[in-house]
This record gives C-alpha cells, structure tokens and sequence, in this order.
C-alpha cells in the first residue's frame, strides 16, 4: 500500500499558498484493507474513506472510461493494480497531476509524470491527456482555474481541445446544478472576469450563458461608459465586486445587472431606453434556468430594476426617496439593501477611468433609509387608531411619518 497526497495541495504547496485541504491516493489497497484498518467508506460511485482521525479523504487509484454522455456518463476502475500514473492520468490539468509522499518536502520525492510542475513555472493551464475531452466540466473547472490563478493562460492545445468539446455538443449536456455550482466558485475567486473570458473564448459561453455573450460589441454611449462595449462593461463589473471582496450574491448580481442590454434594438444604438425592466425579465430566466439560489435571484432582480434610480438618486426629494426604498423592499429586507448598494457601486465604477470615483449614492440611500427606519411605527399606528383609521390607513400614515422624517433630514418643506 502506497499512500500519497495529490491534486490541489500539492499545487498550492509548490506555490508557496496556503493549503485548506489535502487529498489522497491510495495504490495497492483493496477496500477491505482500508475498512480493516478503521477508514470509514463514504465514497458512492467509487472508492473513497475518511481517515480515522483526521478525516481527510483517502481515494483508492482508479482508472475511468467514458461510457456515455456529459459528465456522469462514466465507468469507474479500481483494483490494487491500477498505478499511480494511470490514477493521474485521469486529472484534468498537469498542475493538479502531481503527487506527493507523506512528509515531503522534507522527504520523499515528487511524482510529476505529466510535467505539471513545468508547467506551473511556465504558468499554463494544461490538459494532462487527450481524455480530458471526455468530462465537459472540466471546461468549467480551466475557467474557474483562470480566475484564480489570473496570470496564468490556458495552453493553445487545451483551448483548442475545448473549443472541439463545445463545438461536439458537449457544454450543452452540462446539467444546470453543476453549471451553477462552477459559475459560483468562479465568481468567488480573484479576479472572475477571466472566468467569463475563458468560457467566452472557447465557445462555452454562448452555450451556458447566451444572454450575457450576446453583450460583448454592444455600444454603450461614451459619457457614461467610456469603455463603450457592454460585455467589457460588465466584466469591469465583476473586477470592481472582486476588488470590494462582495459577497456571492452581489458578484451574481453584477454579472446580470445589464443582460438587457443585449436586446436593445439596433436603430436606437448606443442608448439602451428601458433596459432595466428586461434585464431583470433576462435575469429571472437565467436564475431559473440554472437553478440559482432564491437569494442570489432575488437580489440580481432589484439590483437589475433599480441600478439606474440609484445612480440618479442624488437630487430625489423626501417622497421619491421612499418610493425607491419600498420599491426595493428596504424598510422589510435593510441587510439586502446594502448589499443592493454595494452591487451599485460596483456598476459605476465598472468603467473606463472611473475605477477610483466616489460613489455619494450610496452612503446617502443608507442614510435615508436609517430615517425611514427610525420612525417608531407603533406609536404612529396608535395614533392613527386614535383617530379612527384601521387597515390600509394605518399604512399610510406609517409611510406619511416614514416621509416626514426623510423630509427634516432633507430639510425640505413638507407640500
């Protein structure tokens, strides 16, 4: 029995990254062995055990073969006789094609077959065999990989494998779980646009995400976005939500804020009239479709309606500063809000030269929303009753005092 670490924490460690979780392979074992020696089996459709103490994942060697289509569509091999080149063969990239004894550096030596640590150096994302091509995933995985590690660049071959792959069908049997579950990881990691990039670059793009590649040689008007093109736009977007280390749903919500803009007729180029509206029917059908989680969706439909009412909302006075708050469900959902706020700074400095602008908007709308949210509801729903009003009046003169206060913060003239 050989027991070896492999994959990621071997990378990270020649890297000099911090290593979060380490895997490892097992050649020579049967199942029995490892149970025999108290690792408990969790593994479903192959041999994987948790380590008695540390619980760390222990994968006997396996071999795979495509059996079908997509990504489940696999036969599974493990026997003691599988080697550990055969087991690397099946990793998608050479940089995570290494493996390493127990104890090493220190002791013990690197098992490289596939040149990964070559290619580490030279900074190249790699496929390590011609069956890469056999797990349409893996597309996903070299674009996640690209945002992380966003000096490095996808080696010609590998581009070219994958563009085959998209050309084949295969990005269109990628179910929407694990579509989502990569974009996520994607959007979460340094620099996220390479993600976008990559996918765009192969093909996989138009494939997943039709709504967000039809932005790129879209014309914006140049005062407001002197990068012009809104797919780049949008890609300055996401590296703003990166630099402020937002959240998942806010970088999601960047991601589809201006989907609508790639509907916009071509006679009334480059200005995108009503665009907030579809942006947000857009998004609805990408959070469906990829089956987005319910606060993600929900967050990315205000951001989409509203982004434009926000950024314009310096001048609005005390009564048209509360419809925007109700209209974004502020005074129910403030912790969103602020989230819905960070996602709009994020669009105005998504654009050529205004990286580093301030953004007044939104301290000003957390303000008023701390006015609107200071006024003691019940003491204006019992004055109410007091005066004979019941149901909906009683929601009105809420949001009358609600108004009030943003008008003496203001110091506006009640009219």
């Amino acid at each position: 029995m050989q027991i070896l670490m492999v994959g990621g924490a071997v990378r990270d460690q020649l890297l000099g990254r911090p290593v979060n979780d380490r895997d490892w392979v097992v050649v020579g074992a049967t199942p029995e062995q490892m149970v025999a020696q108290g690792y408990q089996p969790v593994g479903r459709d192959f041999p994987v055990f948790l380590h008695p103490k540390t619980h760390e994942e222990y994968a006997l060697a396996r071999t795979e073969r495509k059996s079908g289509r997509g990504y489940r569509g696999f036969a599974v091999q493990s026997s003691p006789d599988v080697t550990l080149e055969e087991d690397l063969a099946r990793r998608d990239l050479t940089i995570n094609a290494m493996a390493a004894p127990e104890g090493w550096p220190e002791s013990g030596t690197l098992s490289d077959p596939y040149g990964g640590r070559r290619d580490l150096q030279a900074k190249l994302l790699r496929h390590v065999t011609d069956a890469f091509r056999e797990d349409p995933v893996r597309i996903l995985r070299v674009a996640r990989f690209a945002a992380r590690f966003d000096d490095f660049q996808v080696a010609p071959d590998t581009m070219a494998l994958m563009q085959q792959m998209v050309d084949a069908g295969e990005a269109s049997d990628l179910v929407a779980e694990r579509v989502w579950q990569e974009l996520a990881r994607g959007l979460m990691e340094t620099a996220p646009e390479r993600m976008f990039e990559v996918l765009r670059d192969c093909g996989a793009l138009a494939v997943l995400l039709p709504e967000l590649a039809r932005l790129w040689g879209v014309p914006q008007r140049a005062e407001y976005h002197p990068e012009i093109d809104t797919g780049v736009h949008v890609m300055m977007v996401l590296q703003q939500a990166a630099r402020l280390q937002a959240p998942l749903a806010v970088r999601y919500a960047c991601l589809v804020h201006d989907l609508g803009k790639g509907t916009t007729p071509a006679d009334v180029l480059p200005r995108h009239i009503g665009h907030e509206q579809r942006s947000a029917q857009l998004a609805k059908k990408v959070g469906e479709r990829l089956r987005v989680p319910t606060d993600c969706r929900e967050l990315a439909d205000v951001v989409a309606r509203e982004h434009g009412n926000i950024h314009r909302s310096g001048d609005l006075n005390a009564a048209a500063l509360m419809r925007l708050l109700e209209r974004c469900d502020a005074i129910r959902q403030p912790a969103r809000f602020a989230l819905v706020l960070l996602a709009c700074e994020c669009d105005a400095r998504g654009r050529l030269g205004l990286e580093d602008q301030p953004y007044p908007q939104r301290a000003r709308l957390q303000s008023a929303l701390d006015q609107a949210l200071s006024v003691v509801t019940a003491d204006v729903a019992a004055q109410a009753a007091a005066e004979g009003k019941t149901g909906r009046a009683v929601g009105e003169a809420v949001a009358a005092a609600r108004t009030q206060a943003l008008q003496r913060w203001l110091g506006q003239t009640p009219g």
